[in-house]
């Protein structure tokens, strides 16, 4: 396991599992909330989004957090392993009260970008229903060759971290 894309809803525990297995794996964690967005929330034009994606991905080793679906391609071809945070909605909605409750609003450095807003809380409520299926197919299509992990708990994101191997 070199080359790892992290995905799933927001608030379902993908930058925290980043973080964990990048320490585990010895190898360097990138967050893409970090890398999309400046400290003033303004957006990385895409092509340069895109971009910065294809250097990354041309790294050895690395593990990268995020959805980002127009550039899932991306990191999808190039992984070697897909996790899929595939935890319930009300799980999401605890993750990003948590996460406000913990950090407050704004850039906190190792990874949380936090900023709750109606159209975040509207994407979580709609995530199961209309991306997941989106990001499935992706997976799919792009990363026949990757092994997918599916974890539908962040107990079970625990248990299978504590039985991935140490880089």
């Amino acid at each position: 396991m070199n080359k790892v894309s992290i995905v799933g809803c927001s608030g379902s525990g993908k930058s925290h599992l980043a973080r964990l297995l990048a320490e585990r794996l010895n190898a360097p964690v990138t967050h893409l909330d970090a890398v999309f967005y400046d400290d003033d929330w303004n957006e990385l034009p895409k092509e340069k989004f895109a971009q910065k994606q294809q250097e990354l991905v041309a790294q050895p080793r690395w593990v990268i957090d995020g959805n980002y679906n127009s550039t899932l391609p991306i990191r999808l071809a190039a992984c070697d392993t897909v996790v899929l945070m595939d935890v319930s909605t009300l799980a999401c909605l605890r993750g990003l009260l948590g996460r406000q409750l913990r950090h407050g609003s704004g850039h906190k450095g190792n990874g949380v970008h936090n900023r709750i807003h109606w159209g975040l809380v509207k994407y979580v409520l709609g995530y199961r229903r209309s991306m997941r299926p989106r990001v499935l197919a992706k997976v799919h299509e792009h990363a026949p060759h990757a092994q997918v992990v599916l974890l539908t708990s962040r107990r079970g994101a625990q248990r299978w971290l504590a039985q991935v191997t140490p880089g």
